[in-house]
């Protein structure tokens, strides 16, 4: 299992692969983000700035984060997170698109609160098969320390 210890700045962990499956779009859409364009490909094609049925951007962020659970997340001491600093929907994510990416770890500190609670600065990116970003993001991450796991 993966510490705070772990988790030195500069770290960079592989994402991936996942491909974005057209009707987990569309029944994502239906439920959370019912714009016409992420439901329809005639819709998505008339939109001028898409061209074609694409991913909620929030669809986009929830395919990163199983991406996150299964390249680290689920093998570390994680305690979750109190926020994200912000996203940007870079590009389109289409059907059938194959998404990679990689997470790095700008910086990180001790709680100053809990020592055997460390805090990491995390920043994530996404790109599509044509190497083109799709995602970007950064947010805090909280781990355990060794000695906290321990505890």
């Amino acid at each position: 299992m993966r510490t705070y210890e772990d988790f030195t700045a500069g770290l960079e962990i592989p994402l991936g692969p996942y491909v974005a499956d057209r009707d987990d779009m569309i029944a994502f859409a239906r439920e959370f983000d019912p714009q016409p364009f992420h439901l329809d490909d005639a819709a998505g094609g008339a939109n001028e700035l898409v061209g074609s049925l694409t991913a909620s951007g929030w669809h986009s962020c929830a395919m990163l984060m199983r991406m996150m659970a299964d390249g680290f997340i689920n093998d570390s001491s994680s305690q979750g997170s109190p926020g994200v600093d912000f996203v940007n929907w870079k590009a389109p994510v289409r059907p059938g698109d194959t998404i990679t990416g990689r997470v790095r770890v700008l910086s990180r500190r001790l709680s100053g609160k809990r020592p055997t609670l460390g805090i990491a600065k995390i920043g994530a990116t996404l790109e599509n098969q044509d190497g083109v970003t799709v995602l970007e993001t950064e947010y805090t991450l909280l781990l355990l320390t060794r000695e906290g796991v321990a505890a």
